[in-house]
């Protein structure tokens, strides 16, 4: 396989890998023109990062990996300086809402010395449900699912998935009440 079918199927793989630099690249600068043009123009932009169309509001500045692993529902809201690391699947569902600052990080590194330092990667996929609620500097880790209608509270790591219909709080984020 190659590395970014590794990636894309949750091996270890090498993210130096010349096709994959050349697509985070694209990523880059498309997120840069995006993140400089006037508001009117920029879900061209965007609808050519993602690779749909949307109706999808996002904040700039805006940082991906990638783009065409990112699934937005509609309705969908996010606020200054999102970051989606996206080399895995990242699925949000409709009516969903993020606060600034927040990461929504699929790609993950080995806890063992060598093979991190020799440039092993891995990526889980993230899925947010729909009417979900991120609170600013809100951190969602490597394959985390967050069911609907939960909202979960400012500056939270959400390392485990969290259940629909609840209010989760704290690092590592854990439930604290049904909504």
């Amino acid at each position: 396989m190659t590395p970014k079918q590794q990636m894309l199927a949750g091996e270890l793989y090498q993210a130096n890998d010349p096709e994959l630099v050349v697509e985070r690249l694209h990523a880059k600068t498309l997120c840069h023109r995006y993140n400089q043009e006037p508001v009117h123009l920029d879900k061209q932009v965007l609808s050519e990062l993602l690779g749909y169309e949307t109706d999808a509001h996002m904040e700039a500045p805006l940082r991906c990996d990638y783009g065409y692993n990112i699934k937005v529902g509609r309705n969908f809201y996010s606020n200054y300086n999102l970051t989606i690391l996206d080399c895995a699947p990242v699925i949000i569902g409709d009516n969903v809402f993020i606060a600034p600052n927040v990461l929504l990080s699929t790609a993950g590194h080995p806890v063992e010395v060598e093979p991190r330092i020799a440039g092993w990667e891995f990526a889980r996929p993230i899925t947010i449900g729909d009417n979900v609620w991120l609170g600013a500097g809100v951190q969602v880790m490597p394959g985390v699912t967050i069911g609907a209608g939960t909202t979960i509270g400012a500056g939270s790591v959400v390392t485990r998935d969290i259940p629909a219909g609840v209010v989760a709080v704290g690092n590592p984020c854990r439930v604290l009440r049904s909504v």
